[in-house]
């Protein structure tokens, strides 16, 4: 079959592979009529979903643009350029990595280019909100590097600057990791730049979160401050799934070293180019403009929720994160997603800070990528309330979840 020829990729998995065709389908109407509140997903554009069904997938690329294993690298080569120099513009980077395959593997990559095993390192404790790669002992991190964990306020919810600081005097850290995949305000990065200068350890952004807002203006950039920034490339920033690390000159060989040849091999070529894509459509003042919709959406949202009567964690939100308690309607956070999942909304539960209860963590990416405004925000908190308090019964709260979302489809037509 030429290439050239090549019939849409829908009606060629259904004449081909019926099954999966069917499979992918279902997916498709399950996203379109449930609600989409998980803080880590969104969807990306049909032009990232071009670019990652393309035919760049069949290529192997191990190394980097003119230093590659393999032959027949030229086109891919220029995607793998045009990627990074989209990036480094973006952010405003003097170097961007865009091979890792997840966030997981960026942090992997920032760990392998500073740290040496046993090395020891300050980070947001898993209880407050830190990732698995903050030092999990199911983790690598957590299996090849001492970590000390640092956590929030126990009244604000707010990163306890004092214990940072106090800790890092103490243990003399090589590097300090910010950020969180679930921590709902900005972070102090010029605070965390200061702590890592007077101990004289390496300063990590874990900003596979806020990333996208970063790139449209509603957050503030990590990039100034930290040593590395390792993010995700999905999320917020509604790319393909996978990650990217960013860095100034004189760290890059180390970063590009410690990503290939040292914990991966063949770069996906496919998702680099979709990478690419996002990047340049987040360069657009359209993308600007729905960063600025997003927050204001979490913070509607919270407030909404706050009103409801659950306990949101710090008070409310700087961003798209937000993460709440539902047990005053009279639930855990276990039991309320379940109730919300059978009712077709789809969230997360997480851990709550000096608590022994998990809560709700919700996101507002998605749902403004589909058109959903501040008026949406405060009928899906009541909507949400009524679910988790039982008073909402669930086949019909399923119908208002699906006449809200008919109005706002991911992909019209």
């Amino acid at each position: 079959m030429s290439v050239t020829h090549a019939p849409q990729t829908a009606d060629v998995l259904a004449r081909q592979d019926p099954e999966l065709a069917e499979i992918l389908l279902g997916e498709l109407d399950r996203q379109a009529s449930t609600l989409q509140l998980i803080a880590a997903e969104n969807f990306c554009s049909p032009a990232v979903l071009a670019a990652l069904g393309s035919p760049l997938a069949n290529k192997y690329a191990e190394g980097y643009p003119g230093a590659r294993h393999h032959g027949g690298c030229e086109i891919v080569d220029v995607a793998e350029r045009l990627a990074v120099e989209r990036a480094t513009s973006l952010f405003g980077a003097e170097h961007a990595n865009v091979q890792a395959h997840s966030g997981s593997s960026a942090v992997l990559a920032a760990y392998a280019a500073l740290l040496r095993p046993g090395d020891t390192v300050l980070a947001l404790g898993l209880p407050y909100g830190g990732h698995l790669t903050h030092g999990s002992p199911a983790n690598f991190s957590g299996r090849w590097f001492d970590f000390v964990p640092y956590g929030v306020d126990a009244e604000t919810g707010v990163i306890d600057h004092d214990q940072v600081r106090t800790l890092a005097r103490t243990h003399r850290p090589k590097a300090i990791v910010c950020g969180s995949i679930a921590y709902p305000r900005h972070i102090d990065y010029a605070f965390f730049r200061e702590v890592a200068d007077e101990v004289g350890a390496y300063l990590i952004a874990d900003a596979a979160h806020p990333i996208g807002l970063v790139a449209g203006g509603a957050a503030p950039s990590p990039v100034p401050y930290a040593d590395i920034v390792c993010a995700t490339t999905h999320k917020v920033l509604r790319g393909p799934r996978g990650g990217m690390i960013l860095c100034g000159s004189e760290l890059a060989e180390r970063v590009d070293r410690a990503v290939f040849p040292f914990t991966q091999g063949g770069a996906q070529m496919h998702t680099i180019a979709a990478k690419a894509v996002a990047f340049g459509e987040a360069a657009t003042p359209e993308f600007a403009a729905y960063t600025r919709q997003v927050v204001a959406n979490a913070r509607v949202l919270a407030a909404a929720l706050a009103q409801e009567g659950c306990v949101v964690t710090t008070g409310g939100t700087d961003t798209h994160l937000v993460t709440a308690d539902p047990a005053p309607l009279g639930v855990d956070g276990r039991t309320a997603r379940g109730r919300l999942a059978a009712a077709g909304m789809v969230l997360d539960c997480c851990a709550l800070p000096h608590a022994d209860s998990r809560g709700l963590r919700l996101g507002t990416a998605a749902v403004t990528t589909q058109g959903m405004a501040e008026k949406e925000m405060t009928r899906i908190a009541a909507l949400l309330a009524g679910v988790v308090r039982g008073t909402a019964e669930s086949a019909r709260a399923r119908e208002e979840v699906r006449d809200l979302v008919d109005g706002f489809p991911p992909y019209p037509g």
